[in-house]
Order: structure tokens, then sequence, then C-alpha cells
């Protein structure tokens, strides 16, 4: 089901509460912001191996904080660096919608519609019970899959556009997963910064 909505939406679903601003930050600022961290955020390419095979993570990322605590997943470990000045602004902005203080934002870049994310949940320990994560999105429009562990009804997508900011809440890290699919579409580049607190 698609749960694309052109005005601020909140999303009452079963262990899950979302928050979808499709305009959070107007297009010029958006375009400032992508031009700014395409160039100078310090990109890496890890590698990630699924059953037993190595391969190059299918997009790119970095990883700021405003501690030295590092953030693990899919046996990656990742160091922070200190936030520079855009994502500091950027974060800002996000907590005061959120009403909730984040330390470490984990940046990628998806450079065309071969770069994915597959099915994950935020679920590492190191993030708390229940974390609120929030999502930012720069560039290329992609869908936003997302579905329940156990209702296989409960399946959803939210086309992250240009600017906009999506919050993930409550219990939903526990009850579902989500991803970025790829595409054979020719689609341009995304930025998506997403903020967390690391405990």
């Amino acid at each position: 089901m698609d749960l694309f909505s052109e005005e601020k939406t909140t999303f009452k679903l079963p262990n899950a509460e979302l928050l979808y601003i499709p305009n959070f930050f107007d297009n010029t600022k958006a375009d400032a912001y992508f031009s700014i961290l395409k160039s100078e955020i310090n990109w890496q390419q890890d590698n990630i191996t699924v059953f037993g095979k190595t391969y190059k993570q299918p997009r790119l990322t970095a990883l700021y904080a405003n501690n030295d605590k590092p953030y693990s997943y899919s046996n990656i470990t990742m160091h922070p660096k200190p936030f520079t000045e855009p994502l500091l602004d950027i974060k800002q902005a996000v907590q005061h919608k959120c009403n909730h203080e984040f330390s470490t934002v984990l940046l990628n870049f998806y450079r065309d519609g071969n770069d994915s994310n597959g099915w994950h949940a935020d679920n590492e320990k190191e993030l708390g019970k229940n974390p609120v994560i929030a999502s930012v999105s720069f560039g290329e429009a992609r869908p936003f899959h997302f579905k329940h562990r156990t209702l296989k009804n409960e399946r959803y997508k939210i086309k992250l556009g240009h600017g906009s900011l999506l919050v993930m809440k409550g219990e939903m890290q526990h009850y579902w997963l989500h991803q970025i699919a790829k595409t054979k579409q020719q689609i341009g580049e995304r930025i998506n910064l997403t903020f967390r607190k690391i405990i």
C-alpha cells in the first residue's frame, strides 16, 4: 500500500508510529545541503559479508557524532567523525521537530538505482529499547518499503522526497523491517541522513 502524502502525516500502525513531512526543508535549502554533503562528507564504501561471500556495500556511507562511540551493523563497525556545521544545523532542526536529542548520524549516499539497502531493522542494542530514528532525504526520491515481521498484510511504502523528514518511533524497530530497493530505472543521486541516539 502506498502511503505517500503531500502533507504532514502521522501514521498509527500496529507496533509502530511514523511521522512523514514531505517538505521539511524547502527546495533551496535542500539543494544547498545536497551539494554540501556530497562534496564535504568523508564517504566510504565498506565490505559486507552475506552467506559467506564478501561484497562491496551497495552504497557509500559515513558516520558523524558528538562523541566517539562506534556504531556496528551487519558485521561492520564504523567510528564517527565530529559533526560538521551543516550537519549540526540539520540536526538542530530535526531535534526541534522531534523534541528528541540525537547523538549520531549515519549517512547513506545512493549513487544510482543500483545502490540499495536491504531489509533490516535499526535494532542494534546500542540504540536502546525503542529508538527514535529520524531520516532526512536530499536528492532523488526513492520508495521506502516497510513490512511487519508477522502481520503479512501490514506492508507499505512511502516515497521519500527531496527535503523530506521521516520519523520512526515506538516499537517499530522490534516489529518492522524496512528497505530501499534497487531499481532498473535511470535515477539520480540521493543522500539520506538517519539521526539516532547511541547510549
